[in-house]
């Protein structure tokens, strides 16, 4: 549901306004924000764009150099108050991803489905489209409003890697958008940020994800047994969609008292935000799109289940996922596991 671009002005004015994207957050939030962040300075509306976690990824990184964004980390924001405005970006306050600060959330713009409902938003801007950064640049586009060339760049980065390059979740809004960011954009520069999708670094990392995955009936777990930023899991679980036998896939890795998890999904049926949730409601939380989700759980909980925590992981999304008839169905029992080996880089 959406509102008016005009309430959300009305509504800012007078007031000391945040923008807050989600904990971690990626080139979708951030190119989110600074578009939205230049749309308000146009109606003379000063805006500070914070964040929970680091910039994890060095194309992220680059992008942020590249437009000078200027990322308040939550742990610089000396100043504010409860009485200070929050727009919450790609994201909803009560989730998981996102820090709970003193400021008050009044105004939401995000493009996932509603898991945790809050009522007491003044403005409210939530689209099931493939992209928040869709939602930014249709604003400019409806009202008309000048866009640099930067904005429409970050807009369009921020599209293609939400949609993985415009093979997921995608609906007409973002192809119309496509078409409207396309010649404002400088093209040149989203090569070159695409261009660092993998880190040399993670190199063998990026193997050792790969050596022990477990595949039951095209549902594929793989628990990556060291640190790893919340965007490599993203990464890796996207990646895991390419194996011929899989379909569904399940990545973890362990957080300070907890698993974080990246989920992703090919098959119509199987809703990856509403499984995420289904699974993980008894020991955590979970959501997101039907493609695409997240979430984390505790690990506490976890082990409560029992010690063999693999186990548990799996069980909690397999006993989910068989009640679900699908493309490729057969039950549990029947399922047969599937071994993935690849070769170690030296």
């Amino acid at each position: 549901m959406s509102q008016k671009l005009s309430e959300l002005i009305d509504l800012l004015k007078g007031h000391r306004v945040y923008i807050q994207t989600h904990n971690f957050p990626d080139p979708d939030a951030i190119a989110s924000a600074y578009g939205l962040q230049v749309l308000l300075g146009k109606f003379k509306i000063k805006t500070v764009i914070c964040h929970h976690g680091n910039i994890e990824r060095a194309m992220t990184a680059n992008m942020v150099s590249e437009f000078q964004i200027d990322m308040t980390a939550d742990s610089e924001l000396k100043y504010m108050t409860s009485e200070d405005y929050i727009i919450t970006v790609d994201s909803q306050k009560g989730n998981a991803n996102i820090l709970d600060l003193i400021g008050n959330e009044v105004a939401v713009i995000d493009h996932h489905p509603v898991f945790c409902v809050v009522d007491d938003y003044k403005y409210r801007d939530i689209r099931m489209v493939g992209s928040c950064s869709t939602i930014i640049a249709d604003y400019y586009r409806q009202y008309k409003i000048d866009m640099p060339s930067s904005v429409a760049t970050a807009l369009l980065y921020g599209i293609k890697c939400d949609t993985r390059d415009f093979t997921r979740g995608v609906t007409q809004l973002d192809v119309d958008i496509y078409s409207y960011l396309f010649p404002k954009a400088d093209n040149r520069l989203i090569r070159h940020f695409q261009s660092g999708e993998i880190e040399y670094h993670e190199l063998n990392a990026f193997v050792d994800s790969m050596r022990n995955i477990e595949v039951y009936d095209g549902v594929a777990f793989a628990f990556l047994n060291f640190y790893c930023t919340d965007a490599f899991i993203a990464t890796i679980s996207d990646f895991i969609l390419n194996v011929d036998v899989v379909n569904f896939s399940v990545v973890y890795t362990r957080r300070n008292d907890g698993f974080k998890f990246s989920v992703r999904s090919e098959i119509e049926e199987l809703n990856a935000g509403q499984i995420v949730s289904d699974a993980l409601k008894e020991v955590g939380s979970g959501g997101g799109h039907k493609s695409m989700a997240g979430g984390y759980a505790s690990e506490s909980k976890i082990l409560d289940i029992s010690i063999d925590y693999n186990k548990v992981i799996q069980n909690l999304f397999l006993n989910i996922i068989d009640k679900i008839p699908h493309r490729g169905y057969k039950p549990k029992e029947e399922a047969e596991d599937v071994e993935v080996k690849v070769e170690k880089i030296d």
